[in-house]
């Protein structure tokens, strides 16, 4: 596409930079931005930051659960909506908080410790403008090594029940994605705790889901868990796919939808 070359003589003159201030509880934001966070207090600002930015019209909305240390003032001090607990609520329980009390057309869900630029979580909300229901992140996690993580052999193998092999590892699990309302509504917000659940049900209500954009968040990930020779999240999310495979079997049936081929049972046993 070629440049759009403006004469200096007929530029217009610059906009207003709308403030982004935090909206007061009387004005209507488009966007709402999710972050659970957890004692996130070196990174949780410039998260806050960068989420101003996605909408002239936007509201962040922190969960703050179990921190100890400054976290929830910081959130404050930014400006944001604050749900507060005292005690830990447990992997991805924030998002479904958050999504509770959210009340823009759009949510975009990130996470408090990793800072991604507001350049990157726009398109998310750009797809949900044009129509999707579901924005998904496009990372799929390394898929060419001798050994693939078992996180990314769940989520494959997941969209490939879902008869969705185009998503390949894209997934609700992953950070940033976004949501319309009617996907809210349709999901249920108690079931984003449960994101691989929430993908079954977005899927087999038809709602239109897509992966969007690349955001490269396996490079981004917080060293401290890096730190650990085992995932410490693995196992908690490999479960999490098979709640979503066992709700798939009990909406349709034994076997997913999944041909069975010429496969005749009645004659074993």
């Amino acid at each position: 596409m070629k440049k759009r070359v403006i004469r200096k003589s007929l530029k217009p003159k610059a906009k207003p930079r709308l403030a982004s201030k935090p909206l007061s509880e009387h004005e209507s934001p488009k966007v709402s931005v999710v972050i659970p966070a957890m004692n996130e207090s070196k990174t949780l600002a410039a998260v806050i930051r960068q989420a101003r930015l996605v909408h002239p019209f936007t509201e962040v909305i922190v969960v703050c659960n179990g921190s100890t240390d400054g976290t929830e003032n910081i959130a404050r001090k930014m400006g944001a909506r604050v749900i507060s607990f005292k005690e830990s609520l447990g992997h991805d329980v924030g998002r479904s908080i958050g999504a509770m009390h959210a009340r823009g057309d759009i949510l975009l869900f990130t996470d408090a410790d990793i800072v991604i630029q507001a350049r990157d979580l726009k398109p998310f909300i750009y797809a949900v403008e044009r129509g999707v229901d579901v924005a998904l992140n496009s990372y799929t996690g390394k898929v060419l090594t001798d050994e693939v993580h078992p996180v990314v052999l769940a989520k494959h193998a997941l969209n490939l029940a879902l008869s969705r092999p185009d998503l390949r590892g894209a997934s609700m699990t992953t950070i940033p994605h976004a949501l319309s309302r009617r996907a809210l509504e349709q999901i249920e917000a108690k079931h984003l705790s449960v994101p691989p659940l929430a993908q079954t049900i977005a899927i087999r209500k038809g709602l239109d889901l897509h992966k969007v954009h690349e955001v490269n968040v396996g490079r981004m990930n917080p060293r401290r868990r890096k730190a650990f020779k085992v995932d410490p999240l693995r196992h908690l999310i490999v479960g999490d796919h098979l709640e979503a495979i066992e709700w798939l079997l009990q909406d349709t049936n034994e076997r997913g939808l999944q041909t069975d081929l010429s496969r005749d049972r009645s004659f074993v046993g």
